[in-house]
């Protein structure tokens, strides 16, 4: 058979090392583009961009990429070395059923796990709206006045707390109690906190051990660890009575049953959202919460959700009390909270919205009467059950059966939860099922039948509760799915998330998360492992989690990674912990000094400072680098007692710092160790590694560089890699209930790992360098579209930014009036949400377009900030009314195209704007929202039932 002349087989590899899944502009588009910037290959433009000095001598190299399929053929096989047991575990984390609606229109719905923290409100309502339902729920749930939305995990929660006690606290004490009945987790993350500070926790019966302690606060678990429920009136009582704060770990499914926290007259009630329909996922993500009384509100961490208005008087919702945000206070800070676990607020808010008050009350009475039978059918076996009264958990002393009956109920496909040497815990939940109890009895050397036992109550009459709870309409919709989707559909289509435009968020690298890297997130295999199962239970996440941490410490030039921390503010205590560490183990007790600049993120003096350090601030040069000769000053005066400094690379000016070096030696020479944040890795991968320039830890935001998505504000995951000699120091096990641990999870929100570990594998090592290289060009193509339109603020010697650049707006201010402000909101108009807004320097835009990003996207973005700048020539030049144009009256809504129109331009400019698609449009579902109003009138929870209805009109 012969082969025609012309015939030639087709040069298309769509999936080559991921050109065309993260890789966005084509090789002749980044053709043309290095043309505007200047440069005839991508590889010159890198050697002008990158210094020399600190480039990485050999290249990243793992095997060949994988593509789709092969990655998701290895997922499989590594999600089938785990054993999916019956986790009957408790502690913290229960088996519960997502409701397959909420599971794909949320969880698996790009329009809600790529969008970005809600700082553009306009651009924002649905998941905000979604975030104040889930207040409602936390402050009915516990009887408290306002809750925030949300915290990391329920031992980081209660952490939070216990600083936010000591804080707000009139006692003088330094002492924080710990009941005994705790979880092991939380009384693990509270002795971290509070040894840096120097409190003293004392962990005890508060029958017994609390009447003659001197103390600023103290935690009780509701249900305790072990079961009991307890009224804890008389003992909050007794605290009130010495100044000091009652904070209250509540089980929210508990609390269908249970009498409220805030019943107890209790000051901060937090705990764990994650049985509202949220996997355990080997640890998480999980939304925490905390609520507190109305007089806390302003010293409460996290983000809060409040009512607004927009600029026409209609309802707007918007996070409240932006300035009291921790991290704002920087070295004065009591905590470095920045970030949320939105997208698993949002489900378990949808949770309650999906199953109302009357179905919460059901899944809680069920819970509780299989665990009322499995008591029973115990004690017919002649087992001493613990306590007499209890909601979901018992707690069997078993004596020296405890191993084999252990053993017995793995062979049925149960686990248990080990406590002590003689006693094992059960801990009921909405999954289990009859054949789970029937399997128990055998485990323990019964045969009985569950219909052998009536079910029945075991709670005290006096813990019942009787206050109403989730009396909102919106928990009282119309539960069908086609109602439940649809709402949940209206609220995603008031976003814009990264699946309808770029986000070119400057120092949050708004990338693109693949569908393969999300799909195996979901997968039962990965989703439904206890955190605290047996490790032989858990050998796909320790294949991966081994994997991922060698592929780590080889892009980063470190000797060791802890996954453990879950945000990349956790990352950062988690790595200066570590250092402190260090010193201590050395004798090194003074050595508490920590150098940070001025350009740094504000939540590095805030870690610095919940590490027990003290804050000394270096200046920035006016080219945006590390003052070297405030630099060498200040190290030299501090250097008895210096213990590290703080830099990020490349630096918040978005440039590559050729002193790097230097910094880092002067530093070591002092013997102090360096801390480089990794927030801005996706500039070095491939290119730079931190270990090999000085740095000794950094943590690594997986959120961002290796493509977990933002979620709306979380989750995240900021692991810390260090140097071999840092390792002995990394975050201990929090199982132990021994001070180390960071987080409540061994391995952080484990369950979101396998989507940067496919990112490594389809990309590979060649792939990983590529997508560097190419976030690089993307920014260098940005700069020199727009620089003869906006100064370019800070540039290298050869005129090179990073992956991000930073436009100066202020002279608009001067010339046209127009501020930082109104430059964002006609962005919306075009389509685009903001870049970074006045960080690193006020009255700027900082640009990050990622390599995600295709020309025609950025093109897009660039038309609309030059067209934007040309409206505010109009202003100066006398074309426009100074106070009544399309910037100052941005962003344009539906609304105003209808009606009556006396503004001095038109509807079209107003509403179609250059950048704006015309049939594809997004409407913003609000005008400019007026944040002074919603400071002044601070509503935290859902409006009235009116308002509803006039929005679903």
């Amino acid at each position: 058979m012969t082969t025609p002349s012309d015939f030639a087989f087709t040069d298309y590899a769509p999936y080559d090392f991921a050109n065309r899944r993260h890789i966005g502009p084509s090789p002749d588009e980044m053709a043309g583009m290095l043309e505007t910037i200047g440069y005839d290959s991508l590889d010159a433009l890198i050697n002008d961009t990158v210094p020399a000095s600190i480039r990485q001598k050999t290249p990243l190299q793992w095997g060949p990429a994988l593509t789709e399929r092969e990655a998701l053929d290895t997922l499989r096989e590594t999600a089938n070395m785990n054993q999916r047991l019956v986790s009957l575990i408790g502690q913290g984390y229960y088996g519960t059923i997502t409701p397959p609606v909420i599971q794909r229109t949320i969880l698996e719905n790009p329009a809600w796990y790529t969008a970005y923290t809600p700082y553009q409100p306009e651009i924002s309502q649905g998941r905000l709206e979604a975030l104040l339902n889930y207040q409602t729920m936390i402050c009915d749930l516990t009887g408290l006045d306002i809750a925030n939305a949300s915290l990391l995990d329920e031992a980081t929660a209660a952490a939070e707390a216990m600083a936010m006690a000591e804080r707000i606290s009139k006692s003088k004490a330094t002492t924080f109690f710990v009941d005994a009945h705790c979880h092991p987790q939380t009384i693990s993350l509270l002795k971290t906190r509070a040894e840096p500070l120097g409190w003293t926790i004392v962990v005890g019966n508060p029958e017994t051990d609390l009447a003659n302690l001197a103390v600023f606060g103290a935690i009780f678990q509701y249900p305790g660890t072990y079961g009991h429920v307890r009224d804890l009136s008389e003992i909050i009582a007794q605290l009130h009575a010495q100044n000091a704060l009652a904070v209250i770990a509540a089980d929210p499914l508990a609390l269908a049953l249970l009498k409220s926290p805030g019943e107890m007259d209790v000051d901060i009630a937090i705990g764990n959202t994650q049985r509202f329909g949220v996997p355990v996922g080997y640890g998480g993500p999980h939304a925490a919460y905390m609520a507190v009384k109305d007089a806390h509100k302003r010293s409460m961490p996290g983000r809060l959700v409040g009512v607004s208005v927009d600029a026409r008087g209609n309802r707007a919702y918007r996070l409240s009390l932006q300035t009291r945000e921790q991290h704002i206070r920087r070295e004065k800070a009591t905590s470095n909270i920045c970030t949320a676990q939105v997208l698993l607020a949002v489900m378990a808010s949808m949770y309650a919205v999906f199953h109302g008050p009357k179905g919460l009350k059901a899944i809680a009475q069920s819970v509780h009467q299989k665990t009322v039978r499995l008591a029973k059918g115990l004690e017919a076996l002649g087992y001493s059950v613990e306590p007499e009264t209890f909601f979901d958990t018992i707690t069997v002393d078993v004596g020296r059966l405890q191993g084999a009956i252990l053993k017995a109920a793995v062979a049925e496909g149960i686990n248990l939860r080990k406590i002590g040497d003689n006693r094992i815990g059960i801990s009921m939940d909405e999954r289990t099922r009859p054949i789970h109890l029937e399997a128990v009895w055998r485990a323990f050397g019964g045969d009985f039948s569950v219909d052998a036992f009536t079910p029945d109550y075991r709670l005290p009459q006096s813990m019942l509760r009787k206050s109403e709870y989730l009396t909102h309409p919106i928990f009282h919709m119309n539960r069908a799915e086609s109602e439940m989707t649809r709402y949940i559909r209206r609220l995603s289509d008031r976003d814009l998330a990264l699946d309808r435009a770029m986000i070119p968020l400057g120092s949050c690298t708004m990338k693109l998360n693949a569908t393969a890297e999300m799909l195996p997130i979901t997968w039962p295999e990965f989703s439904d492992i206890h955190p605290y199962a047996p490790a032989d239970q858990a050998k796909g996440y320790k294949h991966m989690i081994d994997d991922l941490s060698q592929k780590l410490c080889a892009i980063t030039g470190y000797d060791a990674i802890s996954m453990q921390p879950n945000s990349g503010a956790q990352g950062e205590y988690a790595g200066l912990l570590t250092i402190r560490a260090y010193h201590l183990s050395r004798g090194d007790t003074h050595r508490d000094v920590c150098l940070i600049p001025t350009s740094a993120h504000g939540t590095n003096p805030a870690s610095a400072q919940m590490a027990g350090m003290k804050v000394v601030v270096i200046k920035v040069s006016e080219n945006g680098d590390i003052d070297m000769d405030d630099f060498r000053q200040k190290a030299d005066l501090h250097a008895a007692n210096l213990s590290c400094c703080m830099i990020t690379y490349p630096s918040t000016h978005g440039v590559f710092e050729e002193n790097v070096r230097e910094v880092c030696e002067i530093v070591h020479q002092h013997g102090g160790q360096v801390y480089l944040d990794g927030a801005n890795m996706n500039a070095m991968v491939g290119l730079s590694r931190p270990g090999d320039i000085g740095s000794d830890v950094s943590h690594l935001n997986l959120h961002k560089t290796f493509c977990i998505p933002h979620g709306g504000g979380g989750p995240g995951m900021g692991p810390i890699g260090v140097k071999a000699h840092l390792a002995p120091f990394l975050p201990t096990n929090p199982v132990t209930g021994e001070e180390g641990a960071v987080s409540a999870a061994p391995f952080g929100s484990a369950s979101i790992l396998p989507i940067s570990w496919s990112y490594c594998l389809m990309m590979g090592g060649e792939g990983l360098t590529q997508a560097t290289k190419v976030a690089i060009l993307n920014a260098n193509y940005i700069a020199a579209r727009l620089k003869d339109a906006y100064p370019v603020l800070y540039a290298s010697a050869k005129g090179r930014v990073a992956h991000e650049c930073i436009i100066d707006t202020r002279p608009l201010v001067e010339l046209a009036g127009v501020t930082v402000d109104d430059v964002a909101k006609r962005l919306i108009d075009c389509g685009f949400h903001a870049p970074t807004m006045s960080w690193p320097v006020a009255g700027t835009l900082m640009i990050e377009p990622t390599e995600s990003e295709t020309r025609a996207e950025i093109d897009r973005f660039c038309e609309a900030m030059l067209a934007i700048r040309e409206e505010a020539r109009d202003i100066e030049e006398g074309r426009m009314d100074p106070a009544n144009n399309p910037l100052k009256n941005a962003p344009h809504t539906v609304e105003d195209l209808v009606g009556e129109w006396d503004r001095p331009y038109s509807r079209e400019q107003a509403c179609y704007p250059p950048g704006a698609f015309r049939v594809d449009k997004y409407w913003s579902p609000v005008n400019r929202v007026d944040n002074v109003y919603g400071d002044r009138n601070l509503v935290c929870s859902c409006p009235p039932v009116e308002e509803y209805a006039q929005a679903a009109e």
